[in-house]
């Protein structure tokens, strides 16, 4: 199983929100980049970024900053936030991302999923965030009607191979992930599926692997020092 750490990007600066809310946010650090290169050099074999700026308001006004994380780190970098075009799709990829997320525009824009799908093929992730079983959407700013099992089974169709599911209410609030929902949407499906949200604990880590999931996001946990990703990399709990 891959462990992700993330980067959230805000004004230029690394840090978190608490269920999603913009209103309450914990700067980290003013160099997302040093951040970046950080992980790398504590053996991280991904990173996920995700610009919430770009996720609120569609501007991807932290481009040059992704960038840069991009060309000091030699890890793959996945990236989310206010995907909508496949212009900034191609523009991201020759930045040197190297998968792709879409969110909000994966369920409104169905016809810009199955084409980024068809030119871009695995560098397409879809991410699914969810609030007691239904689909979020806008920057988690409102609640579908769209049964998240239903949503992850016509994605497969579509041809998606990578999903990041979200469980809002566990996000940020270093309480574990929500394990049932994991793997009934672990279960629905073949494609690889990335947990995010409430990764606080190596004995999470290894429930998730056990589940045979694919990734988990780890976020919050890490940088406030109560998952060490050292001892979490030096244990066995992260092999594939």
């Amino acid at each position: 199983m891959i462990l992700f750490p993330a980067i959230d990007l805000k004004g230029g600066k690394c840090v978190r929100l608490i269920q999603g809310d913009y209103s309450k946010e914990k700067i980290y650090s003013e160099d997302p980049a040093e951040i970046a290169a950080s992980w790398q050099e504590r053996q991280a074999e991904y990173l996920h970024i995700v610009d919430l700026d770009a996720a609120k308001t569609g501007e991807t006004t932290n481009k040059a900053l992704i960038k840069a994380i991009t060309e000091q780190t030699a890890i793959p970098v996945q990236l989310g936030g206010g995907i909508r075009s496949l212009q900034i799709i191609e523009e991201y990829i020759a930045a040197g991302v190297d998968r792709v997320i879409i969110g909000t525009a994966a369920i409104n824009d169905k016809h810009f999923l199955q084409k980024a799908v068809q030119t871009y093929g695995d560098k397409i992730a879809v991410s699914i965030d969810a609030r007691n079983g239904y689909v979020a959407t806008d920057g988690w700013t409102k609640t579908s009607t769209i049964n998240a099992v239903d949503l992850v089974k016509e994605l497969e169709t579509t041809g998606v191979q990578t999903i990041i599911y979200t469980d809002i209410a566990k996000d940020g609030m270093l309480q574990g992930p929500n394990f049932s929902e994991l793997q009934s949407i672990n279960e629905a499906t073949s494609m690889n599926v990335i947990a995010s949200g409430g990764v606080t604990s190596e004995s999470d880590i290894k429930r998730l692997e056990n589940s045979h999931l694919y990734g988990a996001i780890i976020g919050k946990a890490l940088y406030d020092g109560t998952l060490d990703f050292k001892t979490v990399m030096e244990g066995d709990s992260h092999a594939r």
